[in-house]
């Protein structure tokens, strides 16, 4: 068993110490994961992969009611759907009326201060969430992959083991989803 998969164990059964000790294992890689799924966000993102990460551990381990997680793998998964949420989460409360809504949001540039736009839309990860969550329902286990990949930032081969398939199936999975998602996302 492995350091992961053991501290879960002692945080499923009550150890307060174990949740710190688990952070501390977990927090590089977790780190690493946040900041490669951040960078494929558009420009205009406020949110930092430190503060995905804290809001992220947060959620899996801070609060009162029970969590448990089998191994590594599945604990990786319950983290990349809590930053998938979270991300969703932002997304919505950036493009709320309160915030603005669809508004178009300016960069002041040095050169032309009172010009320059960002391409930051958040409507574009709602609309993702959306066909990520019709996916889940017609099929969880290519929609799991989908967001093993886009939101935790694992390879194809890390993703395959997490969901029990073997890597061929995996590659067949994500031709499918990517392809299945566009066209969800272009309409057709």
């Amino acid at each position: 068993m492995s350091d992961v998969t053991y501290i879960l164990s002692q945080v499923e059964s009550g150890d307060p110490a174990a949740a710190d000790r688990l952070l501390i294992l977990v927090y590089d890689e977790l780190r690493k994961l946040a900041a490669a799924r951040l960078a494929l966000e558009n420009p205009g993102q406020t949110l930092q992969a430190t503060a995905l990460v804290h809001e992220a551990y947060l959620r899996l381990v801070g609060v009162p009611q029970e969590q448990t997680w089998d191994n590594r793998g599945h604990f990786f998964a319950a983290a990349a759907e809590a930053m998938r949420r979270i991300l969703v989460d932002q997304a919505r409360r950036k493009s709320s009326e309160k915030r603005g809504g669809n508004r178009q949001r300016v960069e002041l540039d040095e050169r032309l201060p009172a010009f320059g736009t960002s391409d930051s839309a958040p409507e574009d990860l709602l609309a993702l969430n959306e066909a990520l969550n019709e996916l889940a329902a017609a099929d969880p286990a290519k929609a799991q992959l989908v967001k093993l990949r886009y939101f935790a930032g694992l390879s194809l081969e890390e993703a395959a083991q997490t969901i029990g398939v073997s890597e061929a199936t995996a590659k067949r999975y994500w031709v499918y989803a990517r392809s299945w998602l566009y066209g969800k996302l272009q309409g057709d």
